[in-house]
């Protein structure tokens, strides 16, 4: 093999190897969709009974979403700064005549009481799921994550993350599609 040869055949792997980052860099800067679809929209809520989440307020079981009106469904966390950011929201909701129910993760009831008093109380219940079989079971990931849940205890919608000013239109959509 001449020099020249050499050379180029030193280059192929740098060359190969700048194609495949590129690729790999534009999924990552521009993917094809920004929506994970769950596998849990259409299917029934999880059987479920929890117990109160906060002093004061009722616990929350699978049974309350089997009766006949839309709800939403918000998994938080009084630890969760992203659930504190959506609390605004959530009070947005709660007086356009949504109703909330949520699911305490991982959370003491104190806690609960203080975040409730500190960032308001959309919730109409709010069960604990000390061991998060609950949040799991739905497919939930982390928290803060909020469901639409129709009057038959089906999930028919599921927001990932925080709900910021720009979804609250989106999901009292979803509600309205799922009466």
């Amino acid at each position: 093999m001449n020099l020249r040869t050499v050379r180029i055949i030193l280059w192929v792997p740098l060359i190969l190897f700048l194609i495949f980052v590129a690729t790999f860099a534009t999924g990552l800067i521009k993917p094809e969709s920004k929506i994970i679809p769950s596998k849990m929209v259409g299917k029934p809520l999880p059987q479920f009974a929890l117990p109160s989440g906060a002093p004061g307020m009722e616990g929350l079981s699978s049974a309350d979403f089997a009766k006949g009106e839309p709800r939403l469904l918000n998994v938080f966390a009084s630890w969760c700064v992203p659930c504190a950011a959506e609390a605004p929201q959530l009070e947005q909701l709660a007086a356009a005549g949504v109703k909330i129910e949520a699911i305490a993760i991982r959370d003491r009831p104190q806690d609960v009481a203080g975040f409730l008093q500190r960032w308001g109380n959309p919730y109409q219940r709010i069960g604990s799921d000390t061991q998060s079989s609950v949040q799991i079971a739905m497919g939930s990931a982390g928290v803060p994550e909020t469901f639409v849940v129709d009057g038959k205890g089906i999930i028919r919608h599921q927001h990932i993350g925080e709900i910021r000013p720009e979804d609250v239109p989106a999901i009292l959509a979803a509600v309205k599609a799922a009466q």
